[in-house]
């Protein structure tokens, strides 16, 4: 199976079997109930998860455990998007997974500061700070290549085109026709959106995508800088041999629905395999809107500099938090790609601050295919079961003693009524006011003395006031914005002064 570091690297790529991590991940969603999961034969979702990998040197043991574990495909439009922080932008299954892994680390850290002892975390020797504990590090595993730039990559020719040809918005009769096909549970959930302006949100960047140890940067040869390229420049033309009179085959590309960030290069959408241009941002499409979430690819490369414990954990802790791998499913897959995309665009950034580096992970892919998987659910699909259509239900499970199942529909609890919104009863556990309203919990079981020095006596109010105390890793974005990401969105501050 391909390997990124190459044999030479550390020995950390030698403690994962691929297909072990896969078996774990589809054997923790089996366990889950039944509610939220795609009809069998007739929808299918994606998964994604974080593993807690546990090296012990004394028994020279290696333990693996699923920490959070999420399912996904779709995101909500930028007029749906909440100033009260109360709607979850993006359901990408590995948006889901990330954010219930911040829910398990800040239980992790309550632990922690409370005297009871954390299985993550140990004292760090800055006042007010944590870190991993000695061999603890973290693994991300995603069923299927991320969306965004990793996805455009050749294809066999057996292999049929798995996402729709990116197209200009359809009409509002085309969406009124489209919208009758959703499901009906899908439907009964269905909160009408509150149109706003047009306002642009990096921090998380969620929205919808249609239907659909130790670090050497000498390995990390292209720039920054490097210009886009189109796709047909690494894919070889082949035609059928001795086949007189027939047309030269013309070779393809897999699609990405992501569509290119405003104000940069646009894809040439060519036949074939010059429909896209690589290395580029991109943003989730929603269903006849644009939406502010940047791609799964997009935000797995920003997580390999930032890490993936975002702007308010990092207050707690003295170094950022990054996947040492990400291991993929059965399915497309193409190395160069996933390289490109989740480490190569990132790998000039320099000039970070401490506690943060470039930090891109081992990638590995499994044989394991995901049982709901679009592909499997296609095979397994029956005549009178209906179209095939993605679930429109998310999953969050993650290892918390209290409600550690979340299932969700367009950003909110699945089953939610019209008269339950603006309530908590509405909300996603994982909605950036109830992510908010966590962490303040665990600052006020923090003792003020060993309060991490940023929040000592600091008139801090609203979900921006706490990120924007979190002055390091704002440098750290800083830098990636300037020297990698220079188009990336950014995050409208009045979505933001929530409390």
């Amino acid at each position: 199976m391909p390997v990124w570091p190459p044999s030479h690297a550390p020995a950390l790529v030698n403690m994962v079997d691929a297909d072990e991590i896969a078996k774990l991940c589809y054997e923790r969603f089996q366990q889950l109930p039944r509610r939220g999961k795609p009809e069998p034969g007739r929808e299918w979702t994606l998964l994604a998860a974080v593993l807690r990998i546990t090296r012990r040197a004394i028994s020279d043991t290696v333990e693996k455990e699923v920490v959070s574990l999420g399912t996904g495909t779709k995101c909500i439009g930028q007029t749906a998007m909440s100033p009260s922080g109360e709607i979850l932008n993006d359901s990408h299954a590995e948006v889901i997974a990330r954010r219930g892994c911040v829910r398990y680390l800040i239980q992790e850290l309550h632990r922690a500061v409370s005297g009871g002892g954390s299985a993550v975390f140990c004292q760090a020797e800055e006042q007010g700070k944590w870190r991993l504990h000695p061999g603890v590090s973290f693994l991300f595993f995603t069923s299927h290549t991320p969306c965004g730039d990793a996805a455009i990559i050749a294809m066999n020719g057996s292999q049929s085109q798995p996402c729709p040809p990116v197209t200009t918005a359809h009409s509002p009769e085309e969406e009124r026709g489209r919208g009758d096909l959703k499901r009906k549970d899908e439907e009964s959930s269905e909160v009408k959106s509150i149109k706003r302006p047009r306002q642009e949100e990096p921090e998380t960047a969620e929205t919808h995508l249609e239907d659909r140890g130790e670090r050497r940067q000498s390995l990390l040869s292209k720039s920054c800088e490097d210009p886009p390229q189109p796709a047909e420049e690494r894919v070889e033309r082949r035609s059928p041999p001795d086949s007189p009179g027939l047309c030269p085959q013309v070779a393809d590309v897999h699609r990405t629905g992501a569509k290119c960030v405003s104000g940069g290069p646009a894809d040439p959408l060519l036949p074939g395999e010059g429909y896209h241009w690589t290395g580029l941002l991109r943003v989730k499409p929603g269903r006849g809107e644009p939406t502010l979430s940047l791609s799964c690819s997009d935000k797995l490369a920003r997580w390999g500099v930032l890490g993936f414990q975002g702007a308010l954990l990092s207050l707690y802790l003295q170094e950022a938090l990054y996947y040492s791998t990400v291991v993929v499913g059965g399915g497309p897959y193409s190395q160069e790609a996933m390289t490109r995309a989740l480490v190569t665009r990132c790998s000039c950034v320099s000039a970070l601050p401490a506690g943060f580096s470039v930090c891109p992970p081992q990638l590995l892919q499994s044989s394991l295919e995901f049982p709901f998987s679009q592909a499997q659910t296609e095979l397994h699909h029956q005549a009178g079961q209906g179209r095939i259509s993605p679930c429109g239900a998310a999953i969050s499970w993650c290892n918390v003693p209290e409600q550690p199942l979340d299932v969700t529909a367009n950003g909110y609890k699945h089953g939610v009524t019209r008269k339950a919104l603006g309530t908590a009863k509405a909300r996603s556990l994982l909605c950036k006011l109830e992510l908010f309203h966590s962490f303040l919990s665990l600052v006020a079981a923090t003792e003020p003395a060993a309060l991490p020095p940023p929040l000592r006596g600091a008139e801090l109010l609203t979900y921006w006031d706490y990120k924007q105390a979190a002055q390091s890793y704002q440098q750290a974005w800083q830098q990636l914005l300037s020297q990698a990401f220079r188009l990336w969105p950014r995050t409208d501050r009045g979505l933001l002064l929530f409390h």
